[in-house]
């Protein structure tokens, strides 16, 4: 891994926050394009004005990530937000998936300050290996590159450019723990990092089959920065959101 990897990502990519209605529309045209289209994970009659949108967004922060040469949109993630006024309110991983029995986030002080890494997603144009047709995050076994050379290195980063975004709305917003229910070549490509996130139940097929977790900021940020300070560097912008780890 080049020492460089932040300045390289953002040579190629660009880390968007969707604050406006024009770039949430862009996050919603890129979900179903993966999440219909490309995945068929959800129906196309459910979205007959081709956003795929659900009752979780009005709480999230989104994110996009455009490639700079092309202008296009290559991968959107959101984070689900706590309801300050309802921390009891669920997340999508508590109603989809059989949690342990002392895995989940019960405490209300501590819900919080949790949100859900969601709608994670990749578009198959910049997906670089074969055998992920079915997947969202990219993350596959057997290599086809595509793009030029520069780029092709910086390709199999696109999901820490995601988590990147993700920890910057964790920062902004307070928060301590997220849940994520990921693929599970997701979950040990990051784990390669040093990015620790917990199972806390067993895995279920939503989306795929996916594995129900939780990571905690304040044990995973230290943990990149010992194993992989590259990785580090790129998701904290260079030590600017540390979420109070420094």
């Amino acid at each position: 891994m080049a020492i460089d990897l932040r300045a390289a990502f953002n040579q190629y990519f660009e880390l968007l926050h969707a604050d406006t209605d024009a770039l949430r529309e862009e996050v919603f045209r890129l979900r179903y394009q993966v999440y219909v289209v490309e995945t068929g994970f959800e129906r196309a009659e459910d979205f007959p004005d081709g956003l795929e949108r659900d009752a979780y967004d009005s709480r999230s922060d989104h994110h996009l990530l455009r490639h700079r040469r092309t202008g296009l949109y290559a991968a959107t993630a959101r984070m689900i937000l706590p309801s300050p006024d309802a921390p009891e309110r669920p997340y999508p991983m508590e109603q989809h998936c059989s949690l342990y029995p002392d895995g989940g986030v019960a405490d209300p002080q501590r819900r919080r300050r949790l949100g859900e890494v969601s709608r994670f997603a990749v578009s198959k144009t910049f997906k670089r290996r074969l055998g992920e047709a079915g997947t969202l995050a990219g993350v596959a076994e057997h290599v086809d590159l595509h793009f030029e050379e520069d780029e092709r290195r910086i390709l199999p980063h696109l999901s820490l450019g995601l988590l990147a975004v993700e920890l910057r709305s964790m920062h902004n917003h307070g928060l301590t723990h997220c849940y994520a229910a990921m693929e599970s070549a997701l979950h040990r490509l990051i784990s390669r990092f040093g990015l620790v996130f917990h199972q806390i139940g067993p895995a279920v097929d939503y989306h795929g089959q996916r594995i129900p977790c939780l990571g905690d900021v304040q044990e995973f940020l230290p943990n990149i920065k010992r194993v992989a300070p590259p990785v580090w560097d790129l998701m904290t912008d260079g030590g600017r959101y540390t979420c109070g780890t420094e």
